[in-house]
């Protein structure tokens, strides 16, 4: 089975520098350069903290940096 859909893992939620999200096996570790935004928690806890805080899937990018 692919440790990223295990239902009974337990995962992160990590975001890289432009702001995108991801479910991370806990097991692993986090990139360099990627933070860690919640868990560790079930995938399913997980998944609804992207859907409920990751509303736009676009990189943050140069339009989407906040302004001074």
């Amino acid at each position: 089975m692919n440790p990223f859909d295990d239902p009974d893992g337990e995962f992160l939620v990590v975001a890289d520098d432009e702001e995108q999200h991801f479910v991370w096996p806990g097991f692993a570790a986090v990139p360099e350069g990627w933070s860690v935004r919640f868990g560790p928690d079930s995938r399913a806890a997980c998944l609804a903290c992207v859907a409920a805080f990751w509303t736009d899937p676009r990189p943050r990018g140069p339009a989407r940096a906040p302004r001074p």
